[in-house]
């Protein structure tokens, strides 16, 4: 069916579709999850301590 040139490069197909696959899997699962939270996080930190600067500014 196959000669071994054409096995090697067929596992080398399946092995990157694999690799890329499972990538994109932790991606979608972890990383972009992780990534919009963090920046969630630091928004409204960065809210939170524009309204103390103004509360401190009026009340002086």
């Amino acid at each position: 069916m196959f000669d071994f040139d054409q096995y090697l490069g067929f596992l080398a197909f399946l092995t990157i579709l694999t690799i890329g696959f499972w990538l994109m899997i932790f991606l979608l699962t972890f990383v972009i999850p992780y990534w919009v939270g963090g920046s969630f996080i630091e928004f409204m930190k960065e809210k939170r301590e524009e309204r103390r600067l103004k509360r401190e500014a009026a009340n002086r």
